[in-house]
């Protein structure tokens, strides 16, 4: 069977990306009672079953692009099999295939959008993006495919999948976490809020729902969302189950997640949420609350106080590094390394072979990369890094850079430093503002497109 990270990741990969295909699955609800059951191809059609044809029609335009209801049909599936293995609550078919179609709508005009702007993935960067997929649920590549397939998903459609997944997030990166700016008196606002809070629940678990309202929306828009988000509060206070709720009305990225935002550091909750929480016991959810974004619904799953700061182990590392470039493959590249290895092993210095071969800013230093803490590197190089003796030096490893051979040269325990501090901060702060900013640019994007939604077009 296939890991929960692994089933988690390839949910969340399905659902971010629009992927169109051809297959067929289960009427929505709502359909005459002549429907056919789940599972089975709606012919709509009295003929033998040796002559069924699955008729197929446009449910949706983007732009120059159509969603077809064969492509909505798969992904309904996936996505249902995907949450009935995960325990998920099913909210109605007809809720759900509608969230789905707005879930690729949205994401067939990024992937748009970014293809507009030249934004391309490398065959190279896919597959080493689906090796550290397979690598993360400890699966060879056989077993990782193996598993794939197991779970009813094509090995080539996943990695066009994965491939918008990055073609997204690189779109992201360029049309709005570029424009993130945080001052330095935010991050001292921050360090003291975080200082205040030490003794204090401050940390979150939370689940959300989210009515969004359109930019530029006219006074009877904006009552026909809230009308929503109070249909949605009166199920949720009749003993609804919040995910189901959450899967039927949110228009949030997580909303087939059950509106689940996982644990979330006070600073990297808006304003809105924090203040609307801080009278909340596990279980309880607020009232409606108001942003620009539209109509909100919060419940508290569970509350934590920040574990104190403890020590931070750092690791004093130096490194040989070959890019990939024109002219060198991955094999020699590593058959490279190798016998540079075989030369130190022998006896080299490490520093003098670094200063000739190393192709980074570190070799003039001898691949000295100083003292790093956790998270400071790739996780690839840092798992490395971390299995190694001091003095040992590791076979070659490629990252996202290139190839490498690693050598820690000690360890220690140090307290974070302040400007370690100020940096994590930092990093919340943004990580909040972007997750704004993002929700924002999705709406205004929406607004700017032709979109044609004919799902109830029959």
């Amino acid at each position: 069977m296939m890991s929960p990270s692994l089933r988690i990741r390839l949910l969340l990969a399905c659902l971010s990306v629009a992927s169109l295909g051809a297959a067929a699955q289960s009427p929505p609800a709502g359909e005459p009672a002549s429907a056919v059951p789940a599972g089975k191809l709606d012919t709509r059609i009295a003929v033998p079953a040796s002559r069924v044809v699955p008729v197929d029609r446009i449910v949706a335009v983007v732009n120059d692009d159509v969603i077809t209801q064969n492509d909505l049909n798969e992904r309904v599936a996936l996505v249902v099999r995907q949450l009935q293995r995960e325990g998920g609550a099913l909210p109605p078919a007809d809720a759900l295939a509608r969230q789905i179609l707005e879930r690729m709508i949205n994401d067939l005009l990024q992937t748009q959008l970014a293809k507009e702007n030249g934004i391309k993935i490398d065959d190279l960067t896919l597959d080493r993006t689906i090796d550290r997929i397979a690598q993360e649920n400890k699966m060879s590549m056989p077993d990782f495919r193996a598993a794939l397939e197991r779970d009813g998903i094509q090995f080539a459609r996943f990695r066009e999948d994965i491939r918008n997944e990055i073609l997204v997030s690189r779109l992201r990166e360029r049309e709005v976490e570029s424009g993130i700016v945080v001052t330095d008196a935010e991050v001292e606002t921050e360090l003291a809020r975080e200082a205040h809070e030490a003794s204090t629940a401050s940390e979150y678990h939370l689940s959300h729902v989210l009515v969004s309202v359109p930019p530029q929306a006219t006074a009877e828009q904006i009552e026909a969302r809230r009308r929503r988000a109070i249909e949605a509060l009166t199920q949720l206070r009749s003993g609804a189950n919040f995910a189901q709720v959450a899967a039927q009305y949110s228009d949030a990225p997580d909303a087939l997640k059950g509106g689940d935002l996982g644990w979330r550091a006070s600073g990297r909750l808006p304003t809105l949420f924090l203040d609307a929480i801080q009278r909340l016991k596990p279980g309880d959810v607020t009232d409606i609350l108001k942003s620009p974004n539209g109509f909100h619904i919060v419940k508290m799953i569970e509350k934590r106080g920040t574990p104190a700061a403890a020590d931070v182990q750092q690791t004093h590392v130096r490194h040989i590094l070959l890019r990939a470039r024109e002219g060198r493959s991955d094999a020699e590249a590593r058959e490279t390394l190798q016998k540079l290895r075989d030369r130190i092993e022998k006896g080299e210095d490490f520093g003098e072979v670094a200063k000739a071969n190393s192709e980074d800013g570190s070799a003039s230093k001898g691949g000295d990369l100083g003292w790093v803490a956790p998270g400071d590197t790739v996780p690839e190089f840092e798992r490395v890094m971390n299995s190694l003796k001091d003095g040992e030096v590791s076979q070659p490893i490629q990252t996202q850079f290139g190839w490498h051979l690693v050598q820690v040269l000690g360890r220690r325990s140090d307290a974070l430093s302040e400007d370690r501090k100020k940096a994590a901060a930092r990093l919340a702060i943004r990580a909040r503002k972007a997750d704004e900013a993002y929700q924002d640019w999705l709406r205004q994007m929406r607004d700017r497109a032709f979109v044609e939604n004919r799902y109830d077009e029959r």
